[in-house]
């Protein structure tokens, strides 16, 4: 796993803790809906980034008879947790004490504890948030930022891209309720500041829920490493045809290849043999995220049963009970 994303939430961490004792102690001193919604917020991000390093060191854990591909998804399971805790704490909270306090009004005391408490966390919120865009920048590539949360594949840097964005639009409507209820002497604004802010956190759960649900379930490479790869297989002189190359993230730094390839004919054994041991090296040596890599052969069986298969009962892929249509080469 990259260093880089453990700096990330280390830094997120660290801000993220600094930030609630500061909101708790303000909230509780003042009152204030949107600055205990801010809180629960603050303590949320702060739980979820314990839950990215935990889920990033499970990830790194070696390959074994039970899981034979590694623990790389772990990181994707730690990172939908997230999301469903930002979405039920932070979101299902907040909105609950906004709407609490807009029924039963709660006044609003000592306001200027609260704006030099959201002051601070701007500053430690948004040092945190300039890390996390550096590094995803980085990261990132040519992609726009919209492209790159959504292909990217190594979540634990957009979560705390996202949360921090979140937070830092949250402390903007914290700001403004509280300062309009500062003003006018009504608490309503503060309280509706809290519902606000609750659905800011819902809205960022969801789409975080959605990006981390494709990866857990098995997203493929990107469009760009599958071209290559089968590019790479096409340039091999004794590769007739490239029928379909399948890919899987097994972790942000492991894809799963699996390529399906028609041979010229006749070739040797060892001809096979030297063309897939110089197509895992190409591919490893271009992309080398690509860690396992499988090579499905269509037989000369498979090719006089597709050419008959008028004359067969048995499904085009078969020429009788042991004869299947790709025999497969683990390289």
């Amino acid at each position: 796993m990259a260093p880089s994303s453990r700096k990330v939430i280390y830094a997120a961490l660290a801000g993220n803790c600094l930030i609630a004792i500061t909101k708790v102690v303000a909230a509780f001193m003042t009152g204030s809906s949107a600055m205990l919604s801010e809180a629960i917020h603050s303590i949320a991000d702060t739980g979820n980034e314990i839950l990215l390093l935990y889920g990033l060191r499970r990830a790194e854990m070696p390959a074994d008879n039970e899981f034979p591909f590694g623990h790389g998804k772990e990181i994707y399971f730690w990172s939908f947790v997230v999301a469903i805790i930002l979405f039920g704490c932070g979101a299902g909270l907040s909105m609950y004490k906004g709407i609490d306090h807009l029924i039963s009004p709660v006044p609003v005391k000592h306001s200027y504890v609260n704006f030099g408490v959201i002051g601070l966390a701007l500053i430690f919120e948004g040092t945190s948030w300039f890390i996390a865009l550096t590094q995803f920048g980085k990261s990132k590539g040519g992609w726009g930022y919209i492209r790159a949360v959504h292909r990217g594949k190594d979540p634990s840097i957009f979560i705390v891209l996202l949360e921090d964005s979140a937070a830092i639009i949250g402390l903007v409507v914290a700001f403004i309720g509280i300062l309009l209820s500062h003003i006018t002497g009504s608490p309503v604004y503060d309280a509706a500041a809290a519902v606000i802010i609750g659905l800011i956190l819902a809205g960022t759960a969801i789409l975080l829920a959605s990006e981390t649900k494709s990866m857990l379930i098995g997203e493929s490479a990107n469009k760009e490493v599958a071209k290559g790869i089968q590019e790479i297989a096409c340039s091999s002189k004794v590769i007739k045809k490239v029928n379909e190359v399948l890919s899987m993230h097994m972790g942000p730094d492991f894809i799963l290849v699996n390529i399906s390839v028609d041979f010229v004919d006749p070739i040797l054994a060892t001809e096979v043999e030297v063309t897939v041991a110089g197509l895992d090296r190409a591919i490893k040596q271009a992309y080398p995220q690509v860690q396992r890599i499988f090579i499905e052969i269509e037989t000369w069986r498979a090719k006089e049963a597709l050419r008959d298969g008028e004359k067969s009962c048995k499904p085009s892929g078969w020429l009788g009970d042991e004869s299947p249509t790709r025999s497969t080469i683990n390289i």
